[in-house]
């Protein structure tokens, strides 16, 4: 689909029913509306544009200048794999009905800038970006937090806490999870419906698997894309993966740690930059890296804190990026070392599939702003020659070691102090607005470090009660 004539083809083609859709908030939420075909007119979508309250969606609009608009992009559209009545989805982009010019606060507008500024150093003209969202499968779950309560209960029969109840005996050890085969591995099937959901949806799938941690915790790997493209598939990607699960009885989430003393689930970014159809990661330094690559390395690493505030945005994924359970930690780049922030995959030799991996984000971050910030990050250590220092392949954890290393910070509070000291290289460009950011921040601090912070944790009445 091109143009809007295609997409009218595809409504009577496929005889749709009803018009879907949906577009992305600050903080990565896909949002949506639909209309019956016979109300649906394509100069209003796809030109005049479709109103809608900004007051209503977190980080958008005051009250007092609530309206705006969403315009459709047609390449964009696929017949809903969810929907029983059959149902055409577009994906939009976000208006101002006064100015007709695009939101600032539109995150997908905001990955967009982000590839023209690309272009317009003449450094690269393509980011091509892969990521690996990790998530978990359970069967139940529950819970709740009040005034004077607070409970959570999650439960997969994978999960080893069942080994004691009549079950089928097959269940999966903490961080035993890797590659079992049936019956360890309960959701094989599942998974297998899931891809070709995806595929039929327009998303090319390369490999899933049953990931480390135990009680169902998978992986769907999505072949690498152009920025914008990749970030839209996410949103369609998370979409399927969730309701696929509950058409079969079960729960997904995409929380980076749900499972205490369990691996957690992260969004491993693949990234590498091209021009003219060739790529320009690859070369004779490190790893076989070039340059250019080790520039940009040095880019995430320098803004490693401040990203984390977008890439790893809620005060879970705190609970993902501490020692010990592979997780990305150590501010530092290497071959092969899964505990370094950044990482090069060793897999191929030929130059297309050089890359670098991002390690630190995970699934809760909005893609479109995830991607962007890591982008232009890279970008400035290219712009700067930023020097990464030398690669560390050690075992960053040895007793030897642990004082050689730099780990990032450790809460969300401090990453969005970082994101504050430490934000200018994303205004590069205005890719990235003042009044985007602010808003972004002042949720953050308003609506999840504050209450997570005030609130009692149920340990805590462990430890403390018979004070």
């Amino acid at each position: 689909m091109t143009t809007p004539s295609d997409v009218m083809n595809l409504i009577k083609e496929k005889n749709l029913e009803i018009v879907d859709v949906k577009f992305t908030d600050v903080f990565g939420q896909w949002h949506h509306f639909s209309m019956p075909v016979e109300a649906f007119e394509p100069e209003v979508a796809f030109e005049e544009g479709m109103g809608f309250d900004g007051s209503s969606i977190r980080g958008f609009q005051s009250i007092e200048a609530s309206d705006m608009i969403l315009i459709a992009d047609p390449a964009t559209a696929i017949v809903d794999p969810i929907c029983e009545v059959p149902t055409l989805s577009l994906v939009c982009d976000v208006y101002d009905p006064i100015t007709r010019e695009p939101y600032s606060r539109d995150c997908r507008f905001v990955a967009k800038k982000a590839v023209e500024y690309l272009r317009s150093t003449g450094i690269a003209d393509e980011a091509y970006f892969g990521p690996e969202a990790e998530f978990f499968i359970f069967d139940q779950v529950k819970y709740s937090a009040g005034e004077y309560s607070a409970v959570y209960q999650v439960d997969s029969v994978e999960g080893p806490w069942n080994s004691d109840i009549f079950g089928y005996g097959h269940s999966v050890p903490h961080k035993r999870g890797y590659f079992p085969v049936a019956p360890f591995d309960t959701l094989q099937d599942l998974r297998s419906k899931m891809v070709r959901v995806l595929i039929d949806s327009g998303i090319d799938v390369e490999v899933h698997h049953h990931e480390v941690g135990t009680a169902g915790q998978c992986e769907i790997d999505m072949k690498y894309g152009t920025m914008v493209e990749t970030a839209d598939k996410v949103q369609l990607y998370k979409y399927i993966v969730k309701n696929v699960a509950k058409a079969h009885g079960k729960t997904v989430t995409f929380m980076p740690k749900p499972i205490y003393a369990d691996n957690g689930s992260g969004m491993h970014t693949h990234q590498s930059l091209w021009k003219d159809g060739q790529p320009l990661f690859a070369g004779d330094r490190y790893a076989g890296l070039s340059q250019m690559a080790l520039w940009y390395i040095g880019g995430i690493l320098k803004h490693i804190n401040a990203l984390l505030a977008i890439v790893a945005p809620t005060t879970n994924s705190y609970r993902r990026l501490v020692p010990g359970y592979e997780a990305p930690v150590v501010v530092a780049y290497s071959a092969r070392n899964r505990s370094a922030a950044v990482r090069i995959p060793m897999y191929s030799h030929s130059p297309k599939a050089k890359r670098v991996e991002f390690r630190c984000p995970d699934p809760a971050a909005n893609p479109y702003l995830a991607f962007a910030a890591m982008l232009m990050a890279g970008l400035d250590g290219i712009k700067n020659q930023i020097d990464p220092g030398d690669a560390m392949d050690i075992d960053l954890f040895e007793d030897d070691n642990i004082s050689k290393v730099t780990m990032t910070v450790g809460k969300l509070n401090e990453a969005i102090d970082a994101l504050k000291a430490d934000s200018d290289f994303l205004f590069e460009g205005d890719v990235f607005t003042p009044d985007l950011l602010d808003a972004y921040i002042e949720y953050k601090m308003r609506e999840e470090v504050g209450p997570v912070s005030l609130r009692p944790h149920p340990y805590e009445f462990l430890l403390y009660y018979g004070i």
